[in-house]
């Protein structure tokens, strides 16, 4: 008899994207470990919003550059998530005799883990993506789904036409009952774009799982193959609208602007809200140090630094200094940074343990355009002083 209880629903949280859009971001880290806003990993907003929701059982799937990512989720306890029974539970690539086997597409990944899912014996299993700032309750998406008497359920959002081709696309009636989906689609034949977030009914997918693995010409994905293959099959599927705060972090612009989002008043409100508290892991940091001739304007700073120059309009991380006369402006600094004396930091993201000498200037605009290009500087990079790093510049070794 097994010793595991029965959970309605489990999540299975899908961690291990490159990100390779992200650069040198994503050189040493899966996508939902970069750093976010000052305090957090990307993946403690999926994280956060499943204990929020009640949903105490989660298997996060990894697999490109993984050892921070699991170190930084440990046993789950900021999360609530160290449990007896669910929990937080790394699942890398499934490992037949003396060989593993990579991951070859989201499908494929839950497939291998189905002896995890059928272990809880769910009535639901919920597939989320590691990779997007949002919170949602999805309690309420359960309903809904429960409602409808649906096999699958998808999260939506509205997106602007224009923006549409970069999603998984679906048509509705006036029910909501998905009439159409295409991923990616050239010409977009609605705007409903699918935030990544499905819940199925778990034997449903199972069987849609074993079909999908035994096709040899298969993807090996939801949005590429299983939810198509549902919806040709004639299963209900149903679209649930959202209409809070959802950002995709896949671009280095799209991280930047997410950053300055929170920056607004209303953003800042909603992703902050006390009533559906975001975890991290953070240390015990003693308090931001500003010194008297100090300059902050519309910036968020975090504990641990020491803030002696000019911050405007910028997110910066614990334990960064910025030295007398220094400039940092519409940018994100990462932990450990140290920006020194008279250095200029503009339209830029500074990633972790940078140091940036004196009378240095990274991210001005130096090609006489109003065009908004984002600098990036990797990790532990010394950019020397009297050093000039053009707008839209990546540095990924010492200048």
């Amino acid at each position: 008899m097994s010793l595991i209880k029965k959970k309605d629903m489990v999540a299975m949280l899908l961690a291990g994207g490159q990100g390779s859009r992200l650069g040198v971001l994503t050189k040493d880290v899966a996508k939902p470990a970069v750093p976010f806003g000052g305090k957090y990993r990307i993946i403690d907003f999926p994280l956060s919003n499943c204990i929020n929701s009640d949903i105490d059982t989660i298997g996060v799937l990894t697999q490109y550059q993984p050892m921070e990512l699991n170190a930084y989720i440990g046993n789950g306890q900021p999360w609530d998530l160290d449990r007896m029974y669910g929990g937080a539970r790394i699942l890398p690539p499934y490992v037949r005799g003396k060989e593993g086997e990579w991951y070859k597409g989201t499908a494929n990944a839950i497939y291998q883990n189905i002896p995890f899912i059928e272990q809880y014996s769910p009535n639901y299993v919920i597939i989320l993506s590691g990779d997007h700032i949002y919170k949602m309750n999805y309690r309420w998406m359960l309903d809904h789904h429960m409602k409808k008497d649906a096999d699958c359920t998808i999260a939506v959002i509205e997106v602007p036409m224009e923006e549409a081709n970069r999603f998984g696309v679906m048509s509705t009636n006036e029910n909501l009952r998905i009439t159409d989906f295409e991923e990616k689609p050239i010409k977009p034949k609605s705007n409903l774009a699918s935030m990544g977030v499905y819940i199925f009914d778990w034997p449903t997918l199972k069987e849609y799982l074993i079909r999908d693995e035994e096709d040899p010409h298969s993807s090996k994905d939801f949005g590429k193959n299983i939810i198509p293959t549902m919806l040709a099959d004639g299963k209900r599927l149903f679209a649930y609208k959202y209409l809070g705060y959802w950002k995709d972090v896949g671009t280095i612009e799209s991280l930047w602007q997410a950053n300055m989002d929170l920056l607004k008043e209303n953003i800042s409100l909603e992703l902050y809200d006390p009533r559906w508290k975001i975890y991290a892991r953070n240390g015990n940091l003693p308090p931001q140090y500003i010194g008297r001739h100090a300059t902050m304007k519309d910036s968020h700073v975090s504990e641990g630094c020491s803030i002696e120059g000019t911050v405007e309009n910028s997110i910066i991380f614990p334990k960064v200094t910025i030295k007398k006369g220094a400039v940092v402006k519409n940018s994100v600094v990462m932990s450990s940074t140290t920006i020194d004396e008279n250095a200029h930091v503009n339209y830029s993201i500074i990633a972790e343990g940078v140091t940036v000498g004196d009378g240095a200037v990274i991210g001005e605009n130096t090609n006489g355009t109003d065009a908004v290009l984002i600098s990036v500087v990797a990790d532990r990079v010394t950019v020397g002083s009297g050093s000039r790093v053009e707008s839209g510049s990546v540095v990924d070794s010492n200048l």
